[in-house]
């Protein structure tokens, strides 16, 4: 076991020590009512310890507050799987983003107290001012959207109401109002960039440049730089490939050292296969997204996700056409490019972008240097069942079986046909909507890659082959209550006795990105 982890933390104290990490790895903001009343004083009681070990082991900063404890994450990708929600429980849109920026940098300009009515003039000015976006009190979408980012300050407690209520508010303005307290200390935690947007020519400025590392910076500079790249993304990613990975970083992920201070640190348990490397959270208090989970999406996209690995598995005349993976890198770009093509080039000083620029191409330099070509594993348990058609020899593009669009679709009619009776309503009588659901998730937890004409099955999707299911109804209600209706139960993994699949991951639940 590692001793650089947790090394000033008796074997009696571990366990709470790791329940802080998880804690704030879990909620990059901690406040005295965020995310409940007794976080912040278990982070607090570790913070040196913490702070000492996420800067050594990930490269993370954690600065504390007597009320508010921030994590300041090195980013190596573009994450979308960690939006802020609404009230709804749905991911912020663009309109909302961009109004808890300007709201935001409206409270700053306010005193200790504001009224929503006056906070919500004092956005419409500066929105108005942004081609396209504008706040209309008159217009119930922009109050609801306005109050949502209200909401997300609120539940982080940098705003307090005092009186009133802002639902209120959203339904009429004209006779409700909302008063709130401004906590400065936590308005300050909530926003604290590393870079002056002002400086940023591309969304790749703001990635850490700390994989960017010249020769000049030594040898074991790179090395401490890769480590905690290759830790990073163990534990941001529901499973880091080898094959996504060039030959610093693989070294680093197979290396003994990784699997002890993240066990060490977090105390959840790293599990290895040929493929890969995934950190294991079986109880889900450091994962934000679960899978398997419930729900219509979840459900269908594990029943989707079995059909996959079967048609995967195929051999003869009926094996599925072999072809690459995008790179890390290539992903990123594709991504980049989108973001891109919407930043404002007004107000962009531009004396001052050119470094940040320089900077982020080196960004992009070093990741397309660190997740190049995909290799296939050269380990011994290393077998073909997962990537049919690769010899296993280094140098070898490594190729995922190809299933079209067109077959998705068709099975995802089975399904609905099959289990429509448990699905939501909206979603079964739109099964082309609830597949693209369905693959956004499965792509999320790193399971496919979607590509043109259809998706690529990636290795750790062949553990949920043979999943079953079945639709049951549920008990008739007593009279004046709730109208019998049928469910799914949830999908079942294939049981014990079924035999073992060759280079797969484990049947438990893969960690998905902190958030």
């Amino acid at each position: 076991m590692s001793t650089r982890v947790a090394e000033g933390v008796s074997a009696l104290e571990l366990a709470d020590y790791q329940k802080a990490v998880r804690l704030v790895l879990r909620h990059p903001l901690i406040t005295p009512v965020y995310p409940d009343r007794t976080a912040l004083a278990t982070v607090r009681r570790w913070a040196q310890q913490l702070r000492t070990d996420l800067m050594e082991v990930l490269g993370y900063r954690l600065i504390t507050t007597a009320d508010t404890a921030r994590l300041q994450r090195a980013q190596d990708q573009l994450d979308a799987t960690r939006p802020a929600l609404s009230r709804a429980g749905r991911p912020f849109d663009r309109r909302r983003y961009a109004y808890l920026a300007l709201t935001l940098a409206a409270l700053g300009r306010h005193g200790a107290q504001v009224a929503l009515g006056e906070l919500a003039h004092a956005v419409a000015a500066d929105a108005v001012r942004i081609e396209g976006l504008g706040l209309d009190t008159a217009r119930k979408h922009d109050r609801d959207a306005f109050v949502d980012a209200v909401t997300w300050l609120t539940e982080r407690g940098a705003l307090r109401l005092a009186d009133g209520s802002a639902a209120s508010w959203a339904l009429d303005p004209e006779r409700a109002e909302a008063l709130y307290d401004i906590d400065r200390e936590v308005l300050t935690a909530v926003h604290q960039p590393t870079r002056v947007l002002q400086h940023v020519i591309s969304v790749t400025a703001l990635l850490d440049s700390a994989g960017a590392l010249s020769l000049s910076e030594g040898r074991q500079a790179r090395r401490r730089s890769a480590a905690r790249r290759a830790r990073r993304a163990v534990l941001e990613n529901p499973v880091a490939y080898y094959a996504d990975a060039g030959p610093e970083l693989t070294g680093q992920l197979r290396a003994p050292a990784l699997a002890e201070d993240l066990s060490r640190l977090t105390g959840l348990a790293v599990e290895r296969r040929s493929e890969g490397i995934a950190l294991v959270d079986t109880s889900g208090g450091l994962s934000d997204l679960r899978f398997p989970g419930g729900g219509t999406v979840a459900q269908a996209a594990l029943l989707l996700g079995a059909r996959i690995s079967e048609a995967a598995a195929r051999h003869g005349r009926h094996a599925p056409e072999l072809l690459p993976a995008p790179t890390a890198a290539e992903r990123l770009a594709a991504r980049a490019d989108r973001i891109d093509l919407a930043l404002p080039a007004h107000g962009v000083l531009a004396e001052l972008a050119g470094a940040d620029d320089e900077a982020g191409l080196r960004v992009g330099g070093a990741i397309g240097q660190s997740y190049g070509a995909y290799r296939q594993d050269d380990s011994e348990n290393a077998e073909s069942a997962s990537t049919p058609g690769v010899d296993g020899q280094d140098g070898v593009e490594t190729r995922y079986p190809l299933v079209t669009t067109s077959w998705l679709r068709g099975r995802m009619r089975d399904i609905t046909a099959q289990y429509g009776a448990g699905f939501a309503a909206d979603l079964r009588g739109d099964p082309d909507r609830l597949l693209e659901k369905a693959l956004d998730l499965l792509s999320a937890m790193s399971l496919i890659v979607q590509v043109d004409g259809g998706m690529l099955a990636l290795p750790l999707l062949a553990r949920y082959r043979g999943v079953t299911a079945e639709v049951k109804k549920r008990m008739p209600q007593p009279r004046n209550g709730p109208p019998p209706e049928a469910a799914v139960d949830s999908p079942s993994l294939p049981a014990a006795d079924f035999p073992p699949q060759p280079a797969l991951f484990p049947a438990h639940d893969v960690k998905d990105s902190a958030e």
